[in-house]
């Protein structure tokens, strides 16, 4: 059975869109492309036409994951009242206690994190310790860096 992917409906839509533009825009540039390196002669020789074949298998496959990823989706509904624990979809603010660092992180399904922007998947280490815990608990996180002890500050939609 397909993994079930977790997205928030932004995601969904942003998933979406890039589909809709790879289908029409995406694949007419690269026709284009392929048209124009074709008109350089010699195929076996010309590195235009291929790398404009190898951009075309890139953006096929990126439609082939995209359209797979749509078929097992699960839309994370926006979380009602008050969140009194820590889920998918919620913003939640910790403390570092080693260092003093407050974060503030949004937990999000894995095809939506992007943790340069504070969004952290329910699937990586932090987010994993976190889900489930309540203001004021503390998780114990192992990562890469070493164990790291967070304690949970606030959770908000």
């Amino acid at each position: 059975m397909a993994k079930v992917i977790k997205i928030t409906d932004d995601g969904l839509k942003k998933l979406q869109d890039e589909l809709e533009y790879l289908k029409t825009t995406g694949r007419a540039d690269i026709a284009e492309k392929i048209k124009v390196a074709r008109g350089y002669g010699d195929l076996s020789e010309n590195s235009e036409y291929d790398e404009a074949k190898n951009e075309q298998a890139k953006m096929e496959a990126r439609i082939a994951e995209i359209e797979a990823m749509l078929k097992n989706v699960e839309i994370i509904s926006d979380v009602k009242g008050a969140a009194k624990t820590v889920q998918v979809g919620v913003k939640v603010k910790v403390l570092d206690e080693e260092y003093g660092d407050e974060c503030e992180y949004r937990v999000v399904g894995s095809t939506e994190a992007d943790p340069r922007t504070g969004s952290i998947s329910d699937e990586s280490p932090v987010g994993k310790a976190l889900i489930g815990k309540k203001i004021g608990e503390e998780v114990f996180v192992e990562t890469p860096g070493g164990e790291i002890k967070l304690k949970v500050l606030g959770i908000s939609k």
